[in-house]
């Protein structure tokens, strides 16, 4: 690559990059529960990273972008943990992690926004609407989000554990993103 369209390259990535800040992943958490019999079953991933770029007075121009590590699922049991990993569910041999890139954020009034974007697991990628809050506590930022997705769209809980009778499709996440502040 020639001197010239490297630095045009650079120049062409320093806005996308500029006020970006890491995720704070030992402050944040990524936790889900879905219901077995009914019965709640609670889990959350130890490990993922990112970058949020956000613009609190022109929401509309922020990102986001992080990682999920797969194998980092825990249920609270070992053995619970590992069926999780499994090829039926994650697959986190094959499709060690799932990530999510923003397409639009938007304001929506009292402090409430919602992220558009695309999310990826186990192969699939579906595009979500996430609605999120978002306040500076001295210095950091939170951003915390609870929604629910379907497991069976990204192909979670193959043969027997297709059976919603038995495990809800229905899984309600809770995100809390933590990152430096202004």
């Amino acid at each position: 690559m020639s001197r010239l369209t490297w630095l045009a390259a650079l120049v062409l990535l320093l806005p996308a990059a500029a006020g970006a800040q890491a995720i704070d992943s030992a402050r944040s958490s990524i936790r889900f529960t879905t219901r077995q019999m009914n019965v709640p079953v609670e889990g959350e991933f130890r490990r993922f990273g990112g970058e949020i770029r956000w613009n609190p007075t022109r929401p509309e121009e922020s990102q986001a972008a992080f990682e999920v590590d797969i194998g980092s699922v825990d249920l609270g049991a070992a053995d619970f943990s590992d069926e999780a990993r499994g090829r039926s569910f994650f697959n986190a041999v094959v499709f060690p992690q799932a990530s999510f890139r923003s397409s639009s954020v938007r304001a929506l009034g009292e402090g409430r926004h919602e992220v558009a974007g695309r999310l990826g697991i186990k192969g699939v990628a579906r595009h979500i609407v996430v609605p999120f809050t978002v306040r500076t506590e001295t210095d950091t930022r939170i951003f915390e989000a609870a929604f629910t997705l379907k497991r069976l769209d990204f192909r979670i809980g193959e043969g027997a554990w297709a059976d919603t009778g038995t495990l809800s499709n229905d899984v309600e996440v809770r995100v809390r993103l933590v990152t430096a502040g202004p």
